[in-house]
């Protein structure tokens, strides 16, 4: 029998996206705001959700997780663990689905993230979440606990699932450019200056970009041994939103396609290791505007599946759960990882992955002190 206790419900907390057209600029304005994104950027993003009927892909592929942990902790005997769901930007909210859990007696909650690494908008913009929201429900009277599972980018769960995806999109290839094919794995672009503060700041920042490097060279090898010979990758970005002037992340995929195939590539595999599922990020930038680009370009192109909702995967995240409950109890679980890095920690220490633009309070961290319920 599995055991979670001390906690009484477990959160996936999510990006969130528009359910149709109509939702579409007020998400984009709730994603970006504070931000001081021009109005014709957010207009030229809208088209990229409209172009699918202006709904997200991700609600649904969150729904699907959801059966999927469900399924597994009931395997494991946790049927009556609840099992809630909230986003940052669109409905669910997190602080409503906090305050219901709270109204059905929940008062120790863990949550996990549908972001795998380190970075300001990856793990500290939902800590700020879980903070407003927390601080929102004492200012009700409703006094909540939230801790976090670890960053998983390391797990072996999310790294095998990648590894075989790897594989089989090598597989789907034209035969003649399986040999000499590269493998361009690919994340969110993130500004140079997020990227320096990521991570905890006695690690010298640069955590987002670091962990992607580790984990890409061992999916890369664990790929490189199923099909029995040595894959050569690179790791390119997408989604770029800030000015020109702002340094981000680079190369941009598009961009690193056209140089590899001008330097004599035969093929690609593009592998988003930096998604958990296929939302927009993956739809349009890479299965639409990536595709494009090496249509254009006569490049033979394959993508490689996102984990989503994979049993393996889902199994890894329950064994998550249950390794950070252990944690809680005062235990000292086996913490397994893969490829060369430690594992992340559960309580993140103080400025890690630090807001730039402003100081706000981030629960499931060493600085953060759960507000005290009025009248208490």
């Amino acid at each position: 029998m599995s055991d979670v206790k001390p906690y009484d419900a477990v959160l996936l907390q999510s990006f969130g996206g528009p359910e149709g057209p109509d939702d579409v600029m007020p998400f984009l304005e709730n994603v970006t705001r504070g931000r001081g994104i021009p109005r014709e950027r957010l207009e030229d993003v809208a088209q990229h959700y409209l172009h699918f009927g202006g709904r997200s892909p991700i609600n649904d592929q969150n729904k699907e997780l959801l059966a999927a942990l469900r399924a597994e902790f009931d395997a494991r005997g946790l049927g009556d663990l609840p099992l809630l769901w909230g986003n940052r930007n669109w409905e669910p909210y997190v602080t409503d689905v906090l305050r219901a859990a709270h109204e059905d007696g929940a008062r120790k909650v863990l949550t996990v993230f549908t972001s795998a690494y380190s970075s300001y908008s990856s793990c500290r913009q939902y800590r700020e979440d879980l903070g407003k929201a927390l601080g929102a429900l004492a200012e009700e009277g409703r006094s909540l606990e939230v801790d976090k599972i670890r960053h998983y980018f390391n797990h072996p769960a999310f790294v095998d699932v990648n590894a075989a995806a790897v594989a089989d999109a090598v597989g789907r290839l034209p035969e003649d450019a399986r040999a000499g094919a590269r493998v361009v794995f690919v994340t969110h672009s993130i500004p140079d200056a997020m990227n320096d503060v990521s991570g905890p700041p006695a690690a010298g920042g640069g955590a987002y970009v670091r962990q992607h490097l580790d984990v890409a060279g061992e999916v890369a090898r664990r790929a490189s041994e199923r099909l029995g010979r040595e894959l050569a990758w690179d790791l390119a970005y997408c989604s770029r939103s800030g000015p020109p002037s702002q340094p981000w992340l680079e190369p941009d995929v598009n961009d690193h396609l056209r140089a590899l195939h001008a330097g004599g590539v035969p093929g690609v595999v593009v592998a988003p290791i930096g998604f958990v599922s296929d939302h927009m990020e993956v739809k349009f930038d890479l299965d639409t505007e990536a595709a494009e680009t090496a249509e254009e370009i006569g490049l033979p192109f394959a993508r490689a599946a996102t984990v989503g909702a994979t049993s393996q995967f889902v199994a890894g995240l329950v064994d998550l759960v249950e390794e950070r409950a252990a944690q809680a109890r005062g235990e000292e679980p086996e913490r397994p990882v893969a490829g060369g890095l430690p594992p992340s920690h559960t309580v993140c220490p103080v400025d890690c992955c630090r807001n730039l633009r402003a100081a706000v309070p981030a629960a499931t961290g060493e600085d953060w002190r759960a507000p005290v319920p009025a009248g208490s």
